[in-house]
């Protein structure tokens, strides 16, 4: 065991520092922006979240939005687990041929006005799948798209920024 701490103190701290995009994003335009959609949807943000086929990275980044670190539900955004209660679809991933009918499905089951935002490269473009004879690529191939947010994956204030000029554009 004193081996195991002389090695912890000779070597020290090894962690990355904390990422620096939460600080893009001071209290007063997250209160700015909390009040801009109160104003435009008179209530919190209710979100589904639709994995169309994605490799995962992107809902990584998407549970990050939950954390204390950006802490998206003091922002008044929620997500929710039927489509029937959301405001806006969170869709990742290449479109697989098996999803596209329970995605058109889910469009369909969301109340108007609904908002849907394409995350990460693969949502956007179809990124490295493309469409080919298990996947119809982007997401506009099959709902209707208001906003993208590409990388792979988008780091989580990125897909917030999407949120917002979803928010704005409704």
């Amino acid at each position: 065991m004193w081996k195991i701490a002389r090695q912890i103190v000779r070597t020290g701290i090894r962690t990355e520092p904390a990422p620096r995009a939460a600080a893009e994003l001071p209290r007063a335009e997250a209160e700015r922006i909390q009040r801009e959609i109160l104003e435009v949807l008179g209530k919190a943000l209710a979100i589904r979240a639709v994995d169309a086929g994605s490799c995962n990275g992107c809902e990584l980044e998407m549970h990050a939005l939950g954390n204390p670190y950006y802490n998206v539900e003091g922002l008044g955004i929620r997500f929710v687990a039927s489509p029937r209660h959301a405001d806006m679809l969170l869709v990742t991933g290449p479109v697989s041929r098996h999803m596209a009918l329970a995605l058109r499905r889910t469009w369909e089951a969301t109340p108007e006005p609904r908002l849907v935002v394409a995350i990460g490269d693969c949502g956007c473009s179809g990124g490295i799948f493309g469409e080919s004879y298990a996947s119809l690529g982007r997401v506009s191939n099959v709902i209707p798209v208001d906003v993208e947010v590409p990388g792979c994956p988008p780091a989580p204030i990125g897909i917030l920024r999407g949120i917002l000029a979803a928010v704005r554009r409704g």
